[in-house]
């Protein structure tokens, strides 16, 4: 008897939708939908700003690679509305113009959400530079609404518009501020001075130092490499273009002749339901609930870690689109002080202890900040972050993971209470596809099942998610891997001029690999494929349909 395929809705045609697609057409019938007609290397796009041609190498239309290559249907056209209910979507073909506006309804069995995201929270449509403005709603409110970003043409001219525009600001030897010191931040700074080393360039950001939450190793290179080529930093300060304060500051009295916002992200989930979609997160909220595994919830009730399941089960969130994290963040610990000790063999096993009982390797500010430790002193007074940073190892109080006093008996961990099911993941493009595989199994399973959920695999925080690569102008980079959700954690382990050349060679073949290429895929299957899990914090060894398990 001839099995008949389902059929398979994707929602967004970049990274994990087109990862989507290869993985599971063998098996189901598998339509993809994006608003636009191109497919873009959303890490490299900076380069293109000042490097026109670069786009390039970056971008392909989708059509002849998604029903030439891969075999599969493409549709062009906007998702204006998922039903739940009905499953199906309610889609916006591209050639619908509004004077005779025609909406296409798609049925499908399972439907994986791979719409990714929009960048700056400051935009009320969330528009910048590192993304296209393609949402049918959004365009009329666009900064560049007489470019159609939805052709990869309007694309091409926007990013020559924006060249000529820098172009003219570096004629005029113009200061340029770069609110946000991220790794977008950075990038785009190095960039502009390579290319345009007229330009004066300052950059700031409201943390303590530039790259968040990476490892000093590599916001030091960063910021020694910025420092040599004369890119002003200034840090602990919040971006506030409307006070005078705010410039005398950063040492521009006259305010910036132009700036640029590089922080945050903003959700683009407009075909969702309210019921579905978060009231906080990134932004403002707006991001998709999901359970561990990755099937579209309604918002948690009260203090429930996760919500009722949405659209049968069979709608799947997968990337930048969701909620980013499972459950709730971990509630502080009260810790009280009664005595302290002069004896160091006292002090060092109790040191260790809080920071075991917390999950870190070792107490600093930024993990009381990150966990929510609250300790008092004797008087009942809350120290602050400051302060207990500034106590030495030979002065901790020895108390401070004890819930009574030495005298009651031994030492007694203080309990972190119940937090996240699954941290929160950072909003770049590798762990989506690492989800994307978790999701397509789940689809697999289901379908043999013929919709059963009990045999569906939890998803992690995957390894993918902890590697960053950050480019300093064209011959200059550095490479963090094994970083996790814990602040400074992950190590630096390629930089200089080889640490460009790998960034380059990850450009290249994923580029190919997304085009359907075999050199990109014989190199990326196997990284999202892994039958081991590296340093993320999943099963030491998932299962993965490449190696049958």
């Amino acid at each position: 008897m001839v099995h008949e395929k389902n059929r398979v809705l994707v929602i967004g045609g970049q990274f994990t939708g087109l990862f989507c697609g290869r993985d599971l057409k063998k098996h189901f019938h598998v339509t993809i939908v994006d608003c636009k007609e191109f497919f873009e290397y959303t890490p490299g796009i900076l380069r293109c700003y000042v490097k026109p041609a670069h786009f390039d190498s970056l971008s392909f239309t989708l059509q002849p690679v998604i029903e030439r290559s891969m075999g599969i249907k493409f549709i062009w056209g906007e998702v204006l509305k998922l039903d739940g209910d009905n499953l199906t979507a309610d889609v916006l073909p591209i050639y619908s113009q509004n004077a005779q506006r025609t909406v296409d309804t798609i049925s499908f069995d399972y439907c994986l959400i791979c719409s990714g995201c929009n960048f700056n929270p400051f935009s009320p449509i969330g528009e910048s530079l590192w993304f296209p403005t393609v949402h049918e709603a959004n365009r009329p409110k666009s900064e560049w609404g007489h470019i159609d970003e939805r052709f990869i043409e309007g694309r091409r001219r926007h990013i020559l518009e924006e060249y000529h525009k820098i172009a003219g600001l570096a004629a005029k030897k113009s200061t340029i501020m770069i609110a946000g010191a991220g790794f977008i931040g950075v990038e785009w700074a190095t960039e502009l001075e390579y290319y345009f080393p007229d330009l004066k360039m300052t950059i700031i950001d409201f943390l303590p130092r530039c790259l968040g939450p990476l490892p000093d190793s590599a916001a030091e290179y960063c910021s020694e490499y910025m420092s040599a080529v004369g890119i002003k930093e200034f840090y602990k300060l919040k971006y506030e273009p409307k006070n005078p304060d705010f410039w005398k500051a950063v040492e521009l009295p006259g305010e910036a002749d132009f700036t640029y916002v590089c922080m945050g992200v903003k959700a683009s989930n407009y075909f969702m339901p309210e019921e579905t979609l978060s009231l906080k997160g990134p932004g403002g909220g707006g991001w998709i609930h999901f359970n561990q595994f990755l099937q579209v919830t309604k918002k948690p009730e009260g203090a429930d870690d996760v919500g009722e399941v949405w659209g049968k089960g069979k709608c799947f969130a997968v990337g930048d689109c969701n909620y980013g994290c499972i459950g709730n963040p971990p509630k502080p610990v009260n810790v009280e002080l009664f005595k302290y000790t002069e004896s160091e063999n006292q002090q060092k096993p109790l040191l260790n202890k809080l920071a075991e009982t917390l999950s870190v390797q070792k107490l600093d500010k930024a993990e009381i900040e990150w966990q929510g430790l609250i300790v008092k002193d004797k008087s009942g007074k809350p120290l602050s972050a400051d302060d207990l940073s500034k106590i030495p190892s030979d002065a901790f109080p020895v108390s401070a993971c004890l819930n009574a006093p030495l005298a009651d008996g031994p030492p007694r961990p203080a309990k972190f209470e119940a937090g996240w099911i699954m941290p929160p993941i950072p909003k770049i493009s590798y762990p989506g596809e690492e989800q994307a595989l978790h999701a397509c199994n789940n689809v697999e399973i289901m379908d043999k099942k013929r919709g059963c959920h009990t045999k569906m695999l939890p998803t992690w925080w995957p390894w993918g998610a902890g590697m960053f690569a950050t480019s300093l102008g064209p011959h200059d980079a550095c490479f963090v891997v094994a970083a996790n959700d814990q602040p400074k954690s992950g190590s630096m382990v390629n930089w200089w001029l080889p640490g460009a050349l790998q960034k380059e060679i990850i450009e290249t073949t994923k580029v190919n690999e997304c085009k359907n290429g075999i050199v990109g895929i014989c190199i990326w299957h196997f990284v999202h494929h892994t039958p081991i899990n590296l340093f993320g914090r999943g099963p030491w060894k998932p299962h993965s349909k490449a190696f049958g398990i």
